[in-house]
């Protein structure tokens, strides 16, 4: 028998509340901190490494972040009416809809559209509870937008913000090379769950895999991020290769007895290994939490490597196309510091000196911005 979104809400009450209790309990949050050779704050790589999460804290400033939540609201009232339509629930055009891959998802309210299925390659092999919406709940809610940096600026803005393309370079090497970008929505009442599962998928097997193989994802919250909203994660799984998730559910179904949620503020942004076992219930709770997601790799991590994505097909990561999906960095650099002027930019390495050629304008916004996550580097 299906919960009622109250059920389920009082079903997690004190589960919620001991985790969140966890949470704060695990010292890996604070300010963004550099040694004095530039290097990441030793306490915050031996934190990340302990716990495989890491909280910075007040990372966005109002102005910005208050630019975020208007375009991501703007997305959302332009987004289509299914994910087979290109219209929006105005009739008019959505938003993106001209675009090579579509860029928004859309699932059913309190769902899991993956657990328990073959989807994303059988990534997500628990279903989570789904409890039942309320009447008046609509058929469709956008869970993800892809490809952020083509249609929506202020996360453009954002993926070039010198610190955090500074912890990249920390954590990655200057060579440091994209994954992907996405904006997470969590509806009040409406937005589906995240089946548990480990974003890697190429070098499980590899002798040379070591806790920061398949990199990383920041995400970075214009909300509150709250234990019944949050990305839970079971804290020390990105260091212990590919496990079976099915056996840590046994014991308590979807509530995995170790896991936490990743408290936020808003203006928080989380570092996340991308071998940990995370996920994220069903949000029967009256808050938003909206996620700007994107990641980095080490390029020996990518260069060279043929991929099967998550629909199948397989593909060659060879130095072209790794370059060319990088240009990308440099770009949000530049658009970054055209909204920014009085802001020292990040200078990526592996492009200095091209600064010219990847200014964000009119003509890369057509050429290379448009469609750029055909070339996203998933491993």
């Amino acid at each position: 028998m299906s919960l009622t979104v109250k059920q389920h809400a009082e079903s997690m009450a004190v589960y919620l509340q001991e985790g969140a209790k966890r949470a704060l309990t695990l010292a890996n949050r604070g300010p963004v901190r550099f040694g004095s050779d530039g290097s990441l704050h030793p306490d915050i790589t031996d934190a990340f490494s302990r716990c495989g999460f890491y909280v910075f804290t007040g990372v966005i400033e109002p102005p910005e972040l208050d630019d975020l939540k208007d375009e991501v609201k703007h997305a959302l009232e332009r987004a289509p009416v299914s994910n087979q339509s290109k219209l929006d629930r105005q009739g008019r055009p959505s938003l993106g809809s001209d675009l090579s891959i579509p860029p928004f998802y859309l699932v059913s309210p309190l769902g899991d559209p993956v657990g328990g299925t073959q989807r994303n390659a059988g990534r997500h092999p628990v279903k989570m509870v789904t409890p039942t919406p309320e009447t008046d709940a609509p058929s469709q809610v956008v869970q993800v937008i892809f490809g952020t940096l083509h249609i929506l600026d202020s996360c453009l803005r954002l993926y070039g913000h010198p610190l955090l393309l500074k912890v990249a370079e920390a954590m990655n090497g200057p060579d440091f090379v994209p994954f992907n970008e996405a904006v997470f929505v969590k509806q009040p009442g409406l937005g589906a769950a995240v089946a548990w599962h480990q974003d890697a998928t190429t070098h499980w097997d590899s002798p040379k895999l070591d806790e920061g193989t398949h990199g990383f994802n920041f995400m970075a919250q214009l909300y509150s991020s709250t234990a019944a909203n949050a990305v839970w994660i079971v804290p020390g799984t990105h260091k212990q290769g590919k496990l079976d998730i099915s056996s840590l559910t046994e014991a308590s179904g979807d509530k995995i007895s170790d896991a936490v949620p990743m408290i936020c503020e808003p203006g928080d942004v989380v570092m996340c290994n991308r071998q940990a076992v995370h996920g994220s219930f069903a949000n029967t709770s009256d808050d938003w939490r909206v996620s700007v997601g994107f990641g980095f790799h080490r390029k020996e991590s990518v260069v060279g490597v043929t991929a099967k994505l998550l629909n199948g097909k397989s593909v060659l990561y060879d130095e072209a196309r790794v370059r060319e999906r990088s240009r990308m960095i440099a770009i949000a650099i530049d658009a970054r510091a055209q909204r920014y002027p009085k802001e020292k930019p990040y200078l990526y390495q592996p492009l200095a000196g091209l600064e010219a050629q990847n200014s964000f304008n009119k003509e890369t916004r057509e050429l290379v911005v448009k469609n750029y996550n055909l070339l996203d580097l998933h491993i």
